[in-house]
């Protein structure tokens, strides 16, 4: 059996690569993918050669990591999973995976695979959440309505219960979608944004600007989450920062991705969440080189591509 894969081999340039699926090990599964995700604001940067974390530059790069699929085979030793069964991996743009069943996350009958890709991204946001941990009374802003904010505006609004969450976003289009999964108020200007007004806050933009907002916004002692991923800009602290006494933590990846997914299935399960919404482009595998080449040259925006494979 061939698998295929998507790798970028220098700037700007992707390139299909094949090769045979090798045998599985005792503790491996092997997916053949239904649908993936581009995950932009991670993804983008690095086509682009524009990622201030990502030096000195070395090639070739695999690309993606978000796959949603159907098990069809699996080692002596597996017995999370059976063939037959649906799961999310970590294994990016590829027509088959082969991961090893600790790092797959199962995915029930009844959740659609819109759904489903997003419960790892959905973890890495709850995991800066879950780091602040605002009461419900609490005031939080959130800065970014790309998919890490909306999915901290999701987790905020129906793990934490927190009544009070603001969010900054000048495109009119991704504010709605704010809304819609619980943001209160939505800032399409910094300039509206209070001072000294929220206990907590989420950078989820990767822009200086946003995180200066922030630092201005917070009350005297409050404490900020960057879950951005600092491949955009620097972040600079200001005179806010220090003269209010405020505290900066960082977050990357889940807290606890099967844990998390239990509850995420479960919230989700036979409800409009607006999730799917964030997918608001869809293309098949094949064209993922021209949608990064419209992507890096700005014809096109979305919050995220859905990639169906069948």
């Amino acid at each position: 059996m061939i698998q295929t894969s998507l790798e970028l081999t220098a700037k700007k340039t992707l390139q299909w690569t094949a090769q045979t699926i090798p045998p599985l090990k005792e503790d491996e599964i092997l997916i053949k993918t239904v649908a993936g995700a581009i995950s932009i604001g991670a993804e983008l940067p690095q086509y682009n050669e524009t990622d201030p974390t990502d030096h000195p530059q070395t090639y070739p790069k695999e690309t993606g990591y978000e796959s949603f699929g159907e098990v069809i085979a699996t080692g002596e030793a597996v017995q999370a999973f059976k063939i037959g069964d649906r799961a999310v991996a970590f294994y990016g743009h590829k027509d088959y995976g082969i991961v090893k069943e600790s790092k797959a996350i199962f995915v029930p009958e009844d959740i659609p695979h819109q759904e489903a890709l997003l419960v790892i991204l959905s973890c890495d946001a709850a995991k800066g959440v879950l780091k602040l941990n605002p009461e419900e009374t609490d005031r939080v802003l959130v800065t970014g309505a790309g998919t890490m904010g909306l999915l901290t505006v999701y987790f905020l609004k129906e793990y934490m219960n927190v009544r009070y969450i603001d969010m900054i976003e000048p495109h009119g289009l991704r504010g709605e979608l704010a809304r819609r999964l619980g943001a209160e108020t939505v800032y399409k200007d910094q300039g509206e944004c209070p001072s000294d007004f929220y206990d907590y806050a989420l950078e989820c933009s990767g822009f200086n600007d946003a995180f200066k907002i922030l630092q201005k916004s917070l009350k005297y002692e409050g404490e900020m989450c960057i879950l951005s991923d600092g491949n955009k800009e620097p972040f600079i602290l200001q005179p806010d920062f220090f003269r209010k006494e405020l505290k900066v933590i960082g977050s990357s990846d889940g807290w606890d991705y099967e844990q998390h997914s239990k509850w995420y299935f479960n919230q989700i399960k036979g409800k409009d969440s607006c999730l799917r919404d964030l997918f608001e482009k869809t293309i098949i595998f094949k064209e993922l080189p021209e949608c990064f080449e419209e992507m890096g040259k700005g014809k096109i925006s979305p919050i995220k591509v859905l990639v169906n494979y069948f």
